[in-house]
């Protein structure tokens, strides 16, 4: 008797597999919007307003909803397949973000995203500024933070192995109290809030918490941002840069991030913003490679006005072995409103009156 067992199966498995592939149904296909801003290639400013059409294909299926967000806000959400929609006043500077999600009644959905940039609206004005006296500061600070706190000079270095945090009687330049960081860390930006000293690094993203009385280490924090800068304080919040045009708000007790703002002038995202100095609601910058200060509203992030320190120094000597570097210490006198700045390894401070000019 001839064996059938092996034909047999194969016969079972084909009409399965035949009923199987007769039985599946076709995925459902994403919807497919794409995105026309009226202002496409051009820069827009603040308080303009901003038009754009939303077109979204099928391929099946049903339209549920289209929802539009201008930076994680909702503008608008519609069932319409095409439509145009005005945004009345744009009111955040810098680099924005259209997102469309289409979605359908199956559940299916996608998303796309355009950007568009925000420029300020007013035109900084240059300041000039004078010089109300001179103090001597160490060649051998890498000035990366500047502080003026109850009389006292408080001043964050950096470099790896050289880092440290000091407290300074500034008019004859002598160190009272000073911590160093442990040799892998490149100290950053500080600045004091509740009697406390905060401190950033460059690329560990790691901040240290200070008691103000004697530096001892009390905690450390966690940042988002790939490397820490400036860092100043609202007398609520700490507020840092990182390199970019973009100003991060930090909770001084979980150190999450609050809010950000992007710095714009009328012509640009600012960039290389470095130390930080707050000023009843303006917040000064240094323009890390410039001889710039400028000054930004904290609430808006516009550029208001500029100090060009270029030439501030004097001539050096040609045969000096001192080591100078670029522009970097910003630091409020609370009792007059003057501002002290200095370098990285420069040999003097200087306290200077702004006068802005209108």
């Amino acid at each position: 008797m001839k064996n059938y067992t092996f034909p047999v199966i194969i016969v079972l498995l084909s009409v399965i597999f035949i009923c199987s592939c007769s039985g599946k149904t076709e995925r459902s296909r994403k919807p497919v919007s794409t995105i026309e801003l009226a202002s496409a290639g051009k820069n827009l400013i603040w308080g303009q307003p901003l038009t754009f059409k939303v077109t979204t294909k099928l391929k099946d299926g049903q339209l549920k909803n289209v929802r539009v967000f201008l930076n994680n806000t909702l503008v608008i959400s519609t069932t319409q397949t095409e439509f145009t929609y005005t945004i009345p006043s744009l009111k955040e500077g810098g680099v924005n973000t259209l997102r469309v999600i289409a979605e359908k009644n199956d559940g299916v959905n996608n998303t796309r995203t355009q950007q568009f940039t925000v420029l300020s609206d007013i035109t900084p004005i240059k300041s000039d500024y004078s010089v109300i006296r001179e103090y001597k500061h160490s060649t051998g600070h890498f000035t990366q933070g500047l502080e003026i706190h109850q009389g006292f000079l408080y001043e964050g270095t950096g470099e790896n192995g050289k880092s440290s945090l000091f407290k300074i009687n500034y008019p004859n330049n002598k160190i009272l109290h000073s911590v160093s960081l442990p040799e892998k860390y490149f100290g950053e930006g500080i600045t004091i809030l509740n009697e406390k000293v905060y401190q950033l690094t460059y690329k560990h993203q790691t901040g240290f918490v200070y008691n103000l009385a004697d530096f001892a280490v009390i905690d450390s924090f966690k940042y988002d941002s790939p490397e820490g800068w400036g860092l100043t304080n609202d007398g609520k919040s700490l507020i840092m840069s990182d390199g970019t045009g973009t100003l991060t708000w930090l909770n001084p007790q979980n150190y999450k991030a609050e809010k950000k703002i992007q710095v714009t002038d009328n012509q640009k995202v600012y960039q290389y913003l470095n130390e930080l100095e707050y000023d009843n609601g303006f917040i000064w910058a240094n323009v890390w490679t410039t001889d710039q200060i400028v000054r930004i509203d904290a609430h808006t992030g516009k550029i208001t006005d500029y100090i060009d320190l270029k030439g501030i120094l004097g001539v050096m000597n040609p045969n000096s072995t001192e080591q100078i570097d670029v522009l970097n210490g910003i630091a409020l006198l609370p009792q007059s409103g003057n501002l002290l700045i200095t370098g990285k390894f420069w040999p003097k401070m200087f306290e200077i009156k702004v006068h802005t000019l209108k």
